[in-house]
């Protein structure tokens, strides 16, 4: 495995402690080969003679500065430097001692998130108070312990709680407490983390398409419609053309006149004999005799 430099993941964080309380500086760092820390304070290295009491430890790369009471005299820089054979790396922050109080409040309260699964959640408060207070985060209840998926912040006074990867069953009533010798506050916030699928009154799972996807849908419906519509028409003018050429005598057309023109007067006379014609058609009827009056 290659070397690696130090480097604080989790970097000192300052203390406003009440004069006779524990104060405790912490920071987290990490390298290769296993850095080699050690403390100071306004610059000098940090003895058991300089702070009687103190207790400092190192394990899993969390390094820990416990003073068990604190007196004005304690104010100042402490410093903690981490350093192996790749290179060192200092994290410092500052002890201010008071005899003033002031309980714990919330500058910025928790807020409510919906997101989707898979994104990253950041849940985010800030908490002032004398002394500096101690803040947990909390979920149904139960308190969150930093882990590779929940993962605890500090930035001064901003405390911060990091979901890598949202899941629905992350998705729950969250809350964080902050207290001190004064006093204790909580702020409650609600996490939805959407899943792919959404479930709808009618008891049945509904998958969000594109509305691309539905334009493109609902076109090849009514294309295939428009086309059984078409097949339907032509079936039907077929069979309606057979049915009629087997069953339909050929229309009856009336004759079309010779001509427009006026009858002849030959044809006209033809008539009128005709029409003078003696009903018998074995002796003609004589015409009346016109006798003139004398």
């Amino acid at each position: 495995m290659s070397t690696q430099a130090p480097t604080f993941t989790q970097p000192l964080q300052s203390i406003v402690a009440l004069e006779g309380s524990a104060a405790t500086f912490e920071a987290q760092v990490s390298g290769n080969p296993v850095p080699e820390v050690s403390w100071f304070r306004d610059g000098q290295v940090l003895t058991a003679a300089a702070l009687p009491g103190a207790q400092i430890s190192f394990s899993d790369g969390r390094a820990v500065l416990m003073i068990p009471a604190v007196a004005a005299a304690h104010s100042g820089r402490f410093s903690v430097r981490a350093t192996n054979g790749a290179g060192q790396a200092t994290s410092t922050a500052e002890l201010l001692v008071t005899v003033e109080t002031a309980p714990p409040n919330f500058i910025q309260r928790l807020q409510s998130v919906t997101v989707r699964q898979g994104s990253q959640v950041r849940l985010d408060v800030r908490v002032a108070g004398i002394p500096t207070p101690v803040v947990k985060f909390y979920r149904e209840g139960a308190e969150i312990q930093s882990s590779a998926d929940f993962q605890i912040v500090q930035d001064g006074d901003l405390y911060s709680l990091l979901i890598a990867e949202a899941f629905p069953e992350d998705s729950g009533t969250y809350s964080v407490s902050a207290s001190n010798s004064s006093g204790r506050t909580t702020s409650t916030a609600e996490l939805l983390v959407q899943g792919e699928e959404v479930a709808v009154p009618a008891k049945k799972t509904k998958t969000f398409v594109s509305t691309s996807q539905i334009s493109q849908t609902r076109q090849a419906r009514v294309e295939k419609r428009m086309e059984a519509s078409f097949e339907s028409a032509a079936m039907m003018e077929m069979q309606i053309e057979d049915s009629d050429l087997a069953h339909k005598a050929p229309p009856c057309v009336p004759p079309k006149p010779t001509s427009k023109s006026p009858t002849p007067p030959g044809g006209v006379s033809k008539v009128a004999a005709m029409r003078h014609q003696s009903p018998s058609p074995v002796r003609p009827v004589k015409a009346p005799i016109h006798t003139p009056h004398r």
